[in-house]
């Protein structure tokens, strides 16, 4: 199958393909800069610190934030959830958090549960796996200190109800942190005017750039509620020892990803130019395809919610007799359609919509490059890879 045959359903993972300019930005930035972004007087190194400057405006242009420094610059989702969970955390502290969310929240905090004894509670999802708010209100305590949210699953695409929870932490004075990795550059929001003190996001998948970058938003009036995970260089204030407390550099430590960022400047005035509505709409479009397509499949189960306006572009399928990496490989050997099998690193999710003892499911997420007939295509394979196994 050549590489012009494939169907790539993955976009959950990481986007793909990228728009031409994302690729064009990095190769100029790797074979005629190469310089490091905020460290030298020269002409390159101040056009690309100005380059940079404008990645992180866009950024806040696209994430709805007041002020562009309240936009740091990470190296995935990953980092900038670990950025705010190890920042925002103290000892005999409480977190309450769901059971909707990935590794990268999981982790952390079962780390500081068995470095020093940190509580956590999680709120389970319903058959729909989207989360009550009024669960979150009921287990807030007197050190209760930081909420987490998913915004929405990357193993069912359900969206959850971040605003309502979001007023709930503020009306009790806990931080709220949003893990936006699957809606970020997929739902138009503006962070500004939501009760949400910090988010996290990559930048390489609905944002669309490259591998390699993430964004943090942290808002002005909570930013000295949360230390800096990492220190080091920033170029401004050498002559101290300790991090500057200003935003971004309190986040920014080291040389930046520079071929990633502008590679992610180039992605965000792509979607600036498109409209993350316009966008939204084309996902759409394709996810109600999907979804139409899977539920004539008795075989099947298709775990989330029903209406696509309630979900990003992620469509799991969970097979009670046949394990998702056996279908995901037939897939792909035999119909060039590339998708994700497993656990895709949310264990606890599998448990409310009892996936976990088959092997996980097999997902399903389109992006802004793929087309309907790619869609129409891949329910046709499904189709006909049913009838041999029935057969």
């Amino acid at each position: 199958m050549s590489e012009q045959q494939s169907i790539y359903l993955d976009n959950a993972a990481t986007s793909f393909p990228k728009p031409d300019s994302v690729y064009s930005a990095m190769d100029h930035y790797n074979r005629h800069v190469g310089a490091p972004v905020g460290r030298g007087a020269y002409r390159t190194s101040i056009e690309l610190q100005s380059s940079i400057d404008q990645c992180r405006k866009l950024a806040a242009q696209v994430l709805g934030a007041a002020r562009p420094e309240e936009v740091a610059f990470s190296f995935n989702g990953t980092d900038s959830l670990n950025a705010i969970i190890h920042g925002a955390l103290k000892p005999g502290d409480h977190v309450i958090t769901s059971d909707v969310e990935h590794n990268s929240v999981l982790r952390p905090l079962q780390t500081l549960k068995e470095r020093w004894g940190l509580e956590t509670t999680f709120i389970p999802a319903n058959q729909q796996s989207i989360v009550d708010a009024v669960s979150f209100r009921d287990a807030i305590r007197e050190n209760t200190r930081l909420i987490i949210l998913n915004h929405a699953s990357n193993v069912t695409g359900a969206i959850q109800p971040v605003f309502e929870v979001g007023e709930i932490a503020q009306k009790a004075g806990v931080l709220f942190l949003v893990d936006a990795a699957q809606t970020a550059g997929h739902l138009p929001f503006n962070v500004s005017q939501m009760p949400v003190d910090f988010l996290a996001c990559s930048g390489h998948k609905g944002l669309m750039g490259p591998l390699g970058t993430g964004l943090i938003y942290i808002r002005s009036e909570s930013a000295e509620r949360v230390s800096s995970f990492r220190q080091g260089g920033t170029g401004t204030r050498s002559e101290e020892e300790t991090q500057p407390l200003s935003l971004p550099d309190k986040f920014e430590s080291g040389n930046h990803n520079a071929p990633g960022l502008v590679g992610l400047r180039a992605a965000l005035e792509y979607i600036l130019e498109k409209g993350v509505k316009q966008l939204r709409q084309h996902e759409q479009e394709l996810t109600s395809c999907l979804l139409e397509g899977f539920q004539q499949f008795s075989d099947f189960e298709v775990p989330g919610p029903d209406r696509v306006e309630s979900r990003v572009g992620v469509v799991s399928l969970v097979n009670k007799l046949v394990e998702p990496q056996i279908l995901a490989s037939i897939l792909d050997e035999n119909f060039g359609i590339q998708t994700r099998a497993g656990l895709h690193c949310a264990p606890r999710i599998h448990h409310a919509i009892q996936s976990l003892e088959y092997g996980g499911t097999l997902r399903f997420s389109p992006g802004a490059f793929n087309t309907m007939s790619q869609i129409e295509s891949t329910i046709c394979a499904m189709n006909d890879l049913l009838h041999s196994f029935r057969s």
